[in-house]
């Protein structure tokens, strides 16, 4: 028999399925930003793979969108940046050559941080060209409200891209490591030993005291203790580029606005003036809420709009 639907049958048949309530979906959150991977907080909640696979999709696009309106207008005064890899579904040697140039292999994190209030200012992901480096420069460069002092490492992408980004109305330095042979006895995966740094001053007048990439660096490790997808030699890496991208979105979210920094005594947009209190992780699962009702919103007014033939 075929029924007719109109916007009169929404409760019926537009209501979508049973949502994980706001404690639930905070726990699973709470899982994510410490490192845990799906399917371990699918076996110590009980809720399936898909279910947790959507809420780390929808949380990260609402963190994403919330941090792109609220990282205005910033009053930071000192900026470090630097970049960290990490890959996506195969390490380059590894990937297909249909694959290649599709979201697997290497992929860089850009990170900028304030050295004051340490908070990431500016955060993106993509390759480690000059193309990346434009891009994620001109971001930072239009979220700031007045001249900051600003180090990086050596990587020569930075060089044109500041340049285009601030044009000349910035104080940046290089200061570039210099690394000497590991130990023989170490073994193939100790880091070589830093022997010296070299600093160069690129644009403006740089204050050579606050010269430093120790914070973002420091950030940096951070992020690979923290997310399971950044530990190196293990399978537990991103099989996505977008999941990978919505697992830093929640990781940033919950570092800038939840999670009180140990030296600062509260969090580091508290600091920074951009937040009034210490977030909850409810609610940062309210941004996704208020998302899922403004989708409603869509649904409905196109319920309204045509009329569907359905057989049941």
């Amino acid at each position: 028999m075929t029924k007719l639907l109109d916007c009169s049958c929404i409760g019926v048949y537009g209501t979508p399925m049973r949502k994980l309530a706001r404690t639930d979906r905070a726990q699973i959150l709470g899982m994510m930003v410490e490192g845990m991977s799906i399917r371990s907080i699918c076996r110590l909640t009980g809720v399936s793979k898909n279910t947790v696979a959507k809420l780390l999709k929808d949380a990260g696009q609402a963190c994403l969108a919330y941090q792109h309106e609220t990282l205005r207008n910033l009053t930071c005064r000192r900026i470090q940046c630097d970049e960290i890899w990490s890959f996506v579904g195969a390490k380059d040697k590894n990937v297909p050559q249909e694959k290649r140039g599709k979201g697997i292999g290497s992929v860089w994190t850009w990170t900028a941080i304030d050295a004051d209030t340490k908070l990431i200012a500016a955060w993106m992901l993509g390759t480690r060209d000059a193309g990346a480096a434009w891009e994620f420069m001109n971001d930072l460069a239009s979220r700031l409200r007045y001249r900051v002092q600003l180090t990086t490492d050596g990587h020569g992408a930075y060089l044109s891209a500041v340049e285009d980004a601030f044009g000349g109305q910035i104080d940046y330095s290089m200061l570039v490591k210099q690394y000497g042979a590991g130990p023989v006895e170490a073994g193939r995966y100790s880091p070589p030993a830093c022997t010296g740094a070299v600093i160069n001053a690129v644009s403006g007048n740089p204050d050579p005291k606050p010269i430093s990439t120790s914070y973002v660096e420091r950030q940096n490790l951070s992020m690979r203790m923290g997310m399971s997808r950044f530990t190196r030699l293990t399978n537990a890496f991103s099989k996505k580029v977008e999941n990978h991208m919505h697992a830093l979105s929640i990781y940033f979210m919950h570092y800038n606005f939840a999670r009180v920094h140990s030296t600062l005594r509260v969090t580091p947009a508290m600091e920074a003036g951009i937040s009034d209190h210490i977030w909850t992780l409810e609610e940062i699962v309210g941004l996704v809420e208020a998302g899922e009702r403004t989708d409603s919103e869509v649904v409905a007014s196109g319920w309204k709009k045509r009329r569907v033939i359905a057989t049941p």
